[in-house]
């Protein structure tokens, strides 16, 4: 994709959840400009420097646990534990953090 691409990605995706989740939308487009700052390098670079390790590593411990799970029974249910999964990932770099200083 190029930035125009991405950008214009991001304006259907905003018109079209805007209505339904217009807080959520907000949040989300809030800094997702910096998310595009790799597209100011040259395009050779884009594999090394485009990756979110924090985020996919994020996305990649709830995919684990929602299989462990199997089904939810409800909405609810899996937003608790993103919740809890969001709590823990907090946790491990709050302790980082105190470890450093």
């Amino acid at each position: 994709l190029t930035r125009s691409e991405a950008q214009q990605r991001l304006t259907d995706f905003s018109a079209k959840w805007k209505a339904v989740e217009p807080d959520v939308v907000h949040a989300f487009c809030w800094g997702i400009n910096r998310a595009f700052t790799f597209y100011d390098f040259d395009k050779e670079l884009f594999v090394h420097i485009r990756t979110t390790n924090h985020l996919e590593r994020f996305f990649r411990e709830f995919r684990g646990k929602a299989d462990e799970i199997g089904a939810f029974p409800n909405e609810n249910s899996c937003l608790t534990l993103f919740y809890f999964v969001m709590l823990r990932d907090h946790a491990k770099h709050d302790r980082l953090h105190v470890a450093k200083t």
